[in-house]
């Protein structure tokens, strides 16, 4: 089964404690109290209690791109949860080839949900997600006679949290230990640039927490529309961390200046820097059920392949007199 507690490149979902007859005579299979049934593995009144996301950046943009090049006929989620099917969820065995065989099955028809019984669990999980990530939308461009013009698209329509055109690093820290206040995991991911670079909403959402936090300083979070997706965005500028006119219940749009990179925190006095390196720490957390939000059962993903393809779409900003920087063109999502 694919599901191998402990395992590092898998899907794992905490078992509920029943007794495996018990079980089997109610003609169940259990997984991170998340019941489901044997015949149609279709979720059954309960929720995903933990995601371990490790789908590689090289098959998140392969599947991007069979997408893509389809107009959403190979969905890329499906593809990669057909293909976590194949390898038990390890993705340690990921082979190019493999992920464009099962795309080609699916372009001549077969469905996806025919990889195996376990296809809703990685369905379901990845869904949190990619979901929502890629679809259609419109954007303002400069035609050549300098025009602005709107041109539709089908694509990436989330962003590179870093406006177009600012430098950073990053690496893979997601579990890294932090010893600040308490020992404890990273559960985010961080992104080195600096002071005042300008950070964009990775998707559209609303602006659900705004505030200062001993351990991520001047922070912003942003519920996703379908709201699945809590993204978390820390140690933003001293004195002027945010966008101006950013408020909590506040609708923002995919490439939107939220605020701007600096490296407050690590400090029980508001608005101080206590962080040596200007950095982004943003994290996401998945939410299948409101308990989950904002407890002691928070699921939090590795965001570092996930980054190294939001990259390829970044948002131009213009810089104003005061300071302050927005997004050049205008975005908008669905197909007009």
């Amino acid at each position: 089964m694919p599901f191998r507690s402990g395992s590092r490149n898998v899907v794992r979902l905490r078992s509920w404690l029943l007794p495996v007859a018990a079980v089997a005579a109610a003609g169940l299979l259990v997984f991170a109290g998340y019941r489901m049934s044997v015949d149609t593995a279709v979720p059954a009144g309960d929720y995903i209690h933990y995601v371990q996301f490790d789908v590689p950046a090289a098959a998140l943009e392969r599947a991007w791109e069979a997408d893509v090049r389809t107009e959403g006929e190979v969905g890329w989620v499906d593809l990669l949860s057909a293909l976590a099917c194949r390898y038990g969820g390890d993705w340690s065995q990921y082979r190019s080839a493999d992920l464009d065989a099962i795309a080609a099955e699916m372009e001549c028809g077969q469905s996806a949900a025919e990889a195996g019984k376990y296809f809703s669990y990685y369905r379901e999980a990845y869904g949190a997600v990619l979901d929502g990530l890629l679809g259609d939308f419109s954007e303002q461009q400069t035609d050549d006679a300098g025009n602005t013009v709107w041109q539709y698209k089908y694509g990436l329509k989330a962003f590179c949290p870093i406006a177009k055109g600012f430098s950073y690093s990053e690496s893979d820290d997601f579990g890294a230990s932090r010893s600040y206040g308490y020992k404890r995991r990273h559960l985010g991911h961080d992104m080195m640039g600096l002071t005042g670079t300008p950070i964009v909403a990775v998707e559209s959402g609303t602006v659900a927490m705004l505030g200062w936090n001993q351990y991520g300083g001047w922070r912003v979070g942003i519920r996703s529309d379908d709201g699945r997706r809590y993204w978390y965005y820390a140690h933003l500028r001293q004195d002027r961390p945010y966008a101006a006119g950013l408020a909590e219940g506040q609708r923002v749009t995919a490439g939107d200046v939220i605020g701007y990179m600096g490296r407050t925190g690590y400090s029980a006095t508001e608005n101080v820097s206590n962080i040596v390196t200007p950095h982004l720490h943003i994290g996401l957390e998945l939410i299948f059920d409101e308990s989950q939000f904002e407890s002691d059962n928070e699921i939090w993903v590795n965001l570092y392949p996930l980054m190294q393809l939001l990259a390829k779409h970044t948002c131009e900003t213009v810089r104003a007199e005061d300071g302050e920087y927005t997004r050049r063109y205008a975005f908008e999502e669905g197909t007009g």
